[in-house]
């Protein structure tokens, strides 16, 4: 196979959207990828993919700058002017005798630019980015940044799917919602991030070695995985519940902080006391291939959680199945 063909980085094929009155773009494209990776419909006119495009998004728009009804910069920016469209990576394709002014890239919604003549390598490795970073930013959590469900998912497939033996942990806060009830969301948001900064601090100063495997993602809400080899999990752990135990009273104002938590009283007249934020962690051991696919996983941690919260205080359970 030609060194230039990309292999396929996406677990579904790419729909791409090429407009383009140059129809021997398609031709040079198409042959930069396995079979089955990219889909091209092409187009020659911005109309006739504004009106396909509204019905039926692609992964990706590539458009040429220089088209016969608008140019390629308008087109983007009436795409990218609908909120629900705005995520939708565009590359627009340019002649160097269109840079002869300098454009303002604030007016112009694209994500990257490809110059003719055309250089296949350069154009499959500059579309892959995009596609790429765009997944990567449609995933990560809006507040931590870091990974999320969906890179979670996959990596833990990936994982399973090689027979890796790895320890995959969830970790939850227990009374968050008392404290997000009384302190209000921004408040709630300096725990979540101070808990994702921990973990992440945490796997990264136990893991040196940058080829042991290592990872951590935001499930969403109060929910965060780390995924590490077998030895390191129960040290992780740990570490993670002594310095979150360590450093959570200092979010409580100085009156809950005497009566060791939060004291409230329900619509009925009842008084409730709800005790300081714990961290539950429920670790997942994947040994001699004994998980089938990432929702197993998911499904023995539910159960481990569960026992894991029967305790007021910060703890970890791991599963002890034999292989």
């Amino acid at each position: 196979m030609d060194a230039r063909v990309s292999p396929c980085y996406f677990n579904h094929p790419q729909r791409v959207y090429l407009v383009t009155p140059d129809a021997e773009l398609l031709s040079l494209l198409e042959g930069l990828w396995w079979p089955g990776c990219m889909e091209f419909s092409l187009f020659s006119r911005a109309s006739e993919a504004l009106e396909q495009l509204f019905g039926n998004p692609p992964d990706l728009l590539l458009t040429d700058q220089r088209l016969p009804d608008m140019t390629g910069a308008q087109l983007a920016n009436l795409v990218k002017g609908e909120n629900v469209y705005r995520q939708l990576p565009v590359i627009l394709c340019l002649d160097h005798e269109d840079m002869e002014y300098p454009w303002d890239w604030n007016d112009v919604e694209v994500d990257d630019f490809l110059f003719r003549p055309f250089f296949p390598a350069e154009a499959r490795d500059r579309i892959n980015l995009t596609l790429l970073r765009a997944l990567r930013a449609l995933d990560a959590n809006p507040l931590s940044k870091l990974p999320g469900n969906t890179s979670i998912l996959q990596r833990t497939q990936d994982l399973v799917d090689r027979g890796e033996r790895f320890a995959l942990g969830y970790v939850d806060l227990d009374h968050f919602k008392s404290f997000n009830d009384k302190y209000g969301f921004s408040r709630g948001d300096e725990v979540l991030m101070m808990t994702a900064r921990l973990i992440v601090n945490t796997v990264r100063d136990m893991v040196r070695d940058k080829r042991e495997l290592s990872f951590v993602g935001h499930v969403g809400g109060d929910d965060f995985v780390f995924i590490v080899a077998e030895f390191r999990a129960e040290d992780i752990c740990r570490r993670v519940i002594a310095t979150f135990d360590s450093l959570v009273r200092g979010f409580y104002d100085q009156e809950d902080r005497k009566t060791g938590g939060i004291v409230s009283t329900d619509r009925r007249g009842n008084v409730q006391k709800f005790p300081f934020m714990a961290v539950s962690i429920a670790v997942v051991m994947n040994r001699g291939g004994k998980l089938r696919h990432a929702g197993e996983a998911a499904s023995i941690a539910a159960a481990l959680k569960k026992k894991a919260k029967s305790d007021e205080k910060s703890c970890y359970v791991i599963d002890q199945r034999k292989e």
